[in-house]
Formats: structure tokens, C-alpha cells, sequence
């Protein structure tokens, strides 16, 4: 079915998220679930959050979310925000946490001796507020956002990953890091698209019309809102 369902695991705050995607495909039922039979059901998935990545595997794990999250970010359209593109890694040095492992890499923090900007200043941990986002190449998620729009990040790890071409997009504080990963059925980012203006919504409406090369087209594919959205 094309139900979106928006995975609730006890941490971030999932309703704006919902309440975003409501907003741009107004035809295409929203729901934030904690079940399992949910997920596994739905059309496509959006795994959202902040916090940390150990609270946030436990939590994932105590509402035995693993394997339905696994299993959909396998094989439906699925996009990631913020803990939600760290987990999908195979290791993050929060909390000495494995994360998923759908996606080679690991997760780092900003080091102190990299927080310094074009002139020298000290730039603060976490990484919060706004930020350009240089995009590496053509992605459905892309279209219709300029490249280097700016995003709302809120971050003190970024994910490495261990090949380039998952890197789907980047950003720059302190140093050059990813903020979006892309491999075929998954898109995800560490920024906050519910949060991001125009440019988040427009992503946000691209994933709910996104067909992945391979995947066959439902009878009633979801249809995004376009006002409201850049052109």
C-alpha cells in the first residue's frame, strides 16, 4: 500500500516530520508507528530522530523494530534523518555503537583540532543552525532544490561512508563531511528537511512521489503538493 509510515521509536520529534510530509503529499496517508506489522506494511518509510545513537539502537531494538527497519531499507523507498542516516552505518564512535550496517562506513565526531573556520576561528560542537548542502550529482531527492540551498543541521557525529559514490551530498563545518547518502532504494541525510523551508519540504515531496529504478509503480503513487515549493 502507499501508506508513508514514519517510524517512532520513542526518540525525536516525530509528529513535525509527519505533519511535513502531510503537508506536501496530502493524498497519500501518514503515519507515525511503533508496530512492526506497520512498517512491514507500508508503502515507504521514513526513519527520523535525534539523540544519541546508543539510546537510539536500544530503543529501535526494545520495541523490536530491528528487523522490520532492516527488511524496509531493503526494499522500499526509504529515507533517513539525522540518526536515522547514522544508523544505517556499521559503526559509530557514539557510545562505541554498532549501528545496522545496510551501508559500509562509520559514524565520527567533529575533532576539537578540525573545528576552526576560513579564518581561524574556533567553530562550536555540535554543528547547529543553518548550513549549505553541495550536492555530488543528479538524485530524484534533488530535483527541483539549486545546489548549495541551505538545511537545518543539529549534529556532533557525521557518518564517513567507506565509498564514495554513497555520498549523495556534502556539507562544510570545519571540514568537508557527508550529509546525504544515497544507494538505491535509500536516501538519507543529516540534516532536518521538516525543518529546512522550502528546500526540505521540496525534498520531502520528491520522496513521496520517488520511484527507485527497479521497483514497480503502484496504482495510485502518491502525489506531492507544489505550491509552496520552489520551482
Amino acid at each position: 500500500m502507499n501508506r508513508i509510515a514514519v517510524v517512532d521509536y520513542g526518540m525525536g520529534n516525530l509528529r513535525s516530520v509527519a505533519k511535513a510530509i502531510e503537508h506536501v503529499a496530502p493524498h497519500s496517508p501518514v503515519v507515525v508507528t511503533s508496530d512492526p506489522g506497520v512498517v512491514r506494511d507500508a508503502g515507504r518509510i521514513v526513519f527520523p530522530g535525534q539523540g544519541a545513537m546508543r539510546d537510539c539502537m536500544r530503543e529501535m531494538d526494545g520495541r523490536g523494530l530491528r528487523d522490520a527497519v532492516i527488511a524496509a531499507a531493503r526494499d522500499k523507498p526509504f529515507l533517513g534523518i539525522c540518526i536515522g542516516l547514522q544508523m544505517l552505518f556499521e559503526h559509530s564512535e557514539e557510545g562505541d555503537t554498532p549501528g545496522l550496517g545496510l551501508l559500509p562506513g562509520r559514524v565520527r565526531r567533529f575533532r576539537p583540532e578540525e573545528m576552526v573556520d576560513e579564518r581561524g576561528n574556533k567553530l562550536k560542537v555540535p554543528h547547529m543552525g543553518w548550513n549549505e548542502v553541495h550536492q555530488r550529482g543528479p538524485h530524484p531527492l534533488w530535483n527541483g532544490i539549486p545546489d548549495a540551498s541551505r538545511f537545518y543541521f543539529v549534529h556532533s557525529y557525521f557518518v564517513e561512508p567507506a565509498h564514495a559514490a554513497l555520498s549523495a551530498g556534502y556539507s562544510t563545518y570545519g571540514l568537508p563531511f557527508t550529509c546525504a547518502a544515497a544507494s538505491d532504494n535509500i536516501f538519507a541525510v543529516q540534516f532536518h528537511p521538516e525543518k529546512s523551508q522550502a528546500a526540505g519540504l521540496r525534498l520531502l515531496a520528491n520522496f513521496a512521489t520517488w520511484q527507485p529504478a527497479g521497483m514497480a509503480r503502484g496504482a495510485t503513487e502518491p502525489r506531492a503538493r507544489q505550491h509552496d515549493l520552489p520551482a
